[in-house]
């Protein structure tokens, strides 16, 4: 199967397909309006405004499976990301993103690129890492996504280049993204 036949739902409730992004460059990050990394919204939004007419797409999926930290209605989500971040970056219906219940995206996105640590020479790694350890420890266990704001690029034909994690920067990603262009 290819990541083009995954089928979506737009956060206003219809049914698209990431078949509309065939040949373009993808960030694909799930989101939450009350995470310590809901800030990285404005550095995605940059990015899309800087790549765009090259041929970046990024979309956000919000997700409520970390700390219930996307808890209101898809609605709720998207005015909060276009007043607060201006984006204007497609979003999706409110996702989960690991477990049973893992979107088929997301179960694709972590099988191509399994979880491999946090940096934990940063303090935002190291500081997450400790979190997840003491809270949460089976979560750091197996190929999943780990927290909220994880972003993984995918290629112009489809293939899954690069993961970020969550403490990872949107900036950072500038490199990886222009090699792609």
């Amino acid at each position: 199967m290819s990541i083009y036949d995954i089928e979506l739902e737009t956060i206003n409730g219809k049914q698209a397909s990431l078949g509309e992004y065939e040949g373009k460059v993808l960030i694909v990050v799930n989101t939450a309006s009350k995470c310590g990394f809901t800030p990285q919204y404005s550095e995605l939004q940059k990015l899309y405004e800087q790549y765009h007419e090259q041929g970046l797409e990024i979309l956000g999926f919000p997700s409520n499976q970390f700390g219930e930290q996307e808890p209101g209605a898809n609605s709720d989500v998207q005015s909060f990301c276009q007043l607060n971040y201006g984006v204007t970056f497609p979003l999706f219906a409110k996702t989960d993103v690991r477990g049973d219940d893992a979107h088929p995206l997301f179960r694709h996105l972590t099988e191509e690129l399994p979880f491999g640590g946090f940096n934990t020479e940063t303090s935002s790694g190291k500081m997450l890492n400790a979190f997840l350890e003491e809270k949460y420890p089976d979560s750091l266990e197996g190929p999943s996504v780990k927290w909220n704001f994880t972003k993984f690029l995918v290629d112009r034909e489809g293939r899954v280049v690069r993961r970020f994690e969550s403490t990872e920067e949107p900036s950072d990603m500038t490199d990886a993204i222009e090699a792609l262009l």
